[in-house]
């Protein structure tokens, strides 16, 4: 069997030439490019004159009454909340144990003022924890009022003390 033969043709590629400037040529485009340059610089400072003068004599000029605005309409404050009413129940003079009564006094007051009155002795004695604050260390009163504990956290104290008012 023959052998055939790959005929490959070879692809010339013509490249445009370059096109050639005169050495003339391209000496006027230079001045011609900086005498733009020059021209630019000058007209910019006139302009920024002219706009600087004018500026000046908007500003000393005063409106006219057709030329003001109109003042926004103000809108209406809002209203107050009414405060809230306390609850009849917590207000109600409570009667108070014996134990509560030493620390507190004996007279029928309302939840409110009981432990307002609490708190009062606790930092009156210092009987409030330095390091966690949350915690109260009960003296020989407190100890009746918190049940024997010597260490009662502040909602625990709540729960201790409702237990002494009737």
């Amino acid at each position: 069997m023959p052998v055939k033969k790959k005929v490959t043709k070879k692809r010339t590629v013509k490249k445009a030439a370059p096109k050639k400037r005169t050495v003339a040529k391209k000496a006027t485009a230079k001045k011609k490019t900086v005498k733009k340059k020059v021209a630019k610089k000058t007209t910019t400072r006139k302009t920024t004159k002219k706009a600087t003068a004018r500026k000046t004599t908007a500003r000393k000029t005063t409106r006219t009454a057709a030329t003001r605005k109109k003042a926004a309409p103000k809108k209406a404050a809002p209203k107050k909340k009414a405060k809230r009413k306390p609850n009849p129940a917590f207000m109600r003079p409570m009667t108070l144990s014996e134990a509560l009564g030493a620390v507190v006094g004996t007279k029928p007051i309302p939840r409110t003022e009981v432990t307002k009155k609490l708190w009062l002795y606790i930092k009156k004695n210092g009987l409030q924890d330095a390091v966690n604050r949350r915690m109260i260390n009960a003296d020989d009163k407190l100890k009746k009022v918190f049940g024997g504990k010597k260490k009662v956290s502040m909602f625990e104290m709540t729960k201790l003390v409702s237990k002494h008012m009737e």
